[in-house]
């Protein structure tokens, strides 16, 4: 254990890893003891509150996250409270000389971190933020006109000629670590669900943290990757990657998923798959790109002239037959209840639950996306609501708005063997099951004479 005065402050937020951490790697070459943060900040402005499921991951990533810097020789320091407030009070604390962080790319935050990092450098300290999360920060892609991308496609062709991204940094061997610094007790958060505890779905699914992260990029790469073109609109095959939460919680980098899907070893089917992959990796970096220069995304209408769509006002009777998957739609019902179960959902059954509550029910996404930001351990403040707004017809590069996912067509095309709704819906035929609360055709034709008051006002064929 190395001295505090003149240590650095390595504060982590979305990056819960040690291996390709550039705040890290800089505290590590600065050559001073080292002092891991974890603050947990649901007081600054603007900043919005973790989701039930997300506060379960949180717990368990910062448990595996404790024990791997504790085997380096370091210690994870948790805090709870307003990071203006709660960092340079631990710098002052300690007597530290540096803080380093990677960077965050939402609208509040980054009020926080450049508020942040004039503070300290006005008081002496060395403050530095890194690229951590995304291979290209949102300033660096976009037109020939030098304004933001509203479509993928050209977006991510954009992103590839760029180049590379860089490579992933090594992790660390070992981490000079400070002893003798008060930390929260990881318990007195209370992050884990108890009156009930609905949690062992969740726990049965998934392993949070670093080495759980690339245990499933490996089993993807073994299992998954070689049928991915085929296989990732089936909702009951192994097919898609599951690493969305690994990546929300910054387990695992982009840099590290695409060196091993770029360079790694892999079978000739794997190889032939893998753009269309890492297509959904830059697909993640769209939202995020489009999140940094529309902050207020996940409340607001990408496209404004969504402010007089005509929403229903939801019964509480439908939207609960919604959220506990009994509408008596199979399909959106076993993908509801698979959300329930386990925290996550299939994202070709994110589209269709999505595409019912907004276009058959007509109710506001931003009600959807308040559900799935509460129970979906990958719920993120940029691909949450930029998915819900893409089907809604509001968001970038959006779904068109007569595209109306008909869930019945849906379980035809990609579950015709009814395997994922069985799955999780056991009384499916039995007199158990209800009939549906929505005629799908009737309600079809009431969507587009919606969407077509919304068209009227400015929206493109």
């Amino acid at each position: 254990m190395e001295s505090v005065e003149g240590c650095s402050v390595v504060w982590l937020r979305d990056d819960l890893r040690l291996a390709d951490n550039p705040a890290i790697r800089a505290a590590i070459d600065r050559g001073a003891g080292i002092v891991v943060l974890y603050l947990l900040d649901e007081e600054s402005a603007g900043i919005r509150p973790l989701g039930s499921a997300t506060k379960w991951w949180l717990h368990h990533s910062l448990v595996s996250l404790g024990d791997h810097i504790e085997n380096l020789g370091g210690t994870l320091v948790l805090r709870r409270g307003a990071a203006e407030k709660e960092v340079p009070k631990l710098v002052d604390e300690i007597g530290a000389g540096a803080v380093f962080w990677n960077r965050r790319y939402g609208g509040p935050q980054r009020d926080v971190d450049a508020a942040l990092k004039t503070s300290l450098r006005d008081g002496g300290l060395d403050a530095r933020s890194f690229q951590g999360s995304l291979m290209h920060e949102p300033w660096t892609v976009t037109t020939g006109g030098g304004t933001p991308f509203k479509v993928f496609t050209p977006f991510w062709k954009a992103c590839l000629e760029q180049g590379e991204p860089r490579e992933p940094l090594p992790s660390p061997r070992t981490l000079d670590g400070v002893a003798g610094i008060r930390s929260d007790a990881l318990d007195d958060w209370k992050l884990l669900p108890t009156a009930p505890d609905w949690s062992a779905g969740i726990a049965a699914e998934w392993t949070p943290g670093e080495a759980g992260a690339h245990q499933r990029l490996e089993d993807f790469i073994d299992d998954g990757l070689e049928d991915y073109a085929d296989g990732r609109d089936i909702p009951a095959k192994n097919s898609t990657s599951r690493l969305s939460p690994y990546l929300r919680f910054g387990e695992i980098s982009p840099f590290q998923i695409w060196h091993r899907v770029q360079h790694g070893q892999l079978s000739v089917a794997a190889k032939r798959n893998a753009p269309k992959f890492l297509r959904e990796v830059g697909w993640r970096e769209f939202n995020w790109n489009i999140l940094f220069h529309s902050p207020e995304l996940p409340t607001k209408n990408f496209r404004p002239e969504f402010d007089a769509f005509p929403w229903s006002e939801p019964s509480a009777a439908v939207l609960k037959a919604w959220q506990t998957g009994t509408t008596g739609i199979p399909l959106v019902d076993a993908g509801m209840r698979e959300l329930w179960q386990t925290g996550y959902m299939h994202n070709r059954v994110r589209m269709v639950v999505a595409s019912l509550l907004i276009k058959n029910l007509l109710i506001d996404w931003r009600i959807g996306e308040e559900w799935f930001w509460d129970c979906l351990v990958d719920a993120d403040e940029a691909n949450n609501p930029a998915n819900w707004q893409w089907v809604a017809g509001s968001g970038a590069d959006a779904a068109p708005y007569f595209r109306v996912f008909n869930p019945e067509l849906q379980a035809d095309k990609f579950d015709k063997s009814r395997a994922y709704q069985l799955r999780y819906i056991p009384e499916l035929d039995t007199d158990d099951y209800p009939a549906p609360i929505v005629d799908l055709r009737a309600s079809r034709a009431e969507a587009l004479e919606a969407y077509e008051q919304v068209r009227n006002a400015g929206v493109p064929r």
